[in-house]
């Protein structure tokens, strides 16, 4: 019975898929209609006028073209100016919150400064004592 009703399932999503397959010069759409068998409908991909004229037209070398002083100016005009939006929506912290942080990041410093001299220190007495013998 399990079995029965992973079929029936797959059966009622296959329903709802619309399948399209391309070629170059046709295009396939596979439908299924509420009570009709699988159609395969083609239809010709039409040309582009414009394409067919340039294949006949050597390529042209595009050359860089210079932005004009204004553009320039107005996209460095609108950077500082969503630069100065984004330091207005900073929430910057009072002279408490800063001394209180500033006082952390000093004592973890000053900790793994002695943390590292003392790893330091251990090593440099383990070495010595390996050499010596």
């Amino acid at each position: 019975m399990a079995t029965k009703t992973k079929k029936s399932s797959a059966k009622k999503s296959d329903e709802s898929v619309v399948r399209i397959r391309a070629n170059a010069s046709t295009v396939a759409v596979k439908s299924k209609p509420a009570e009709a068998a699988e159609t395969v409908v083609t239809a010709p991909i039409k040309a582009n006028k414009a394409v067919k004229k340039a294949d006949k037209k050597p390529a042209k070398v595009k050359t860089a073209r210079k932005l004009p002083k204004v553009r320039v100016l107005k996209a460095i005009g609108s950077y500082f100016k969503g630069a100065w939006v984004e330091l207005r929506q900073v929430r910057w912290p009072n002279r408490r919150a800063t001394w209180s942080l500033t006082g952390a990041v000093i004592a973890f410093s000053a900790f793994f400064v002695v943390f590292v001299l003392l790893l330091d220190a251990g090593f440099k007495y383990l070495f010595e004592l390996i050499l010596k013998k």
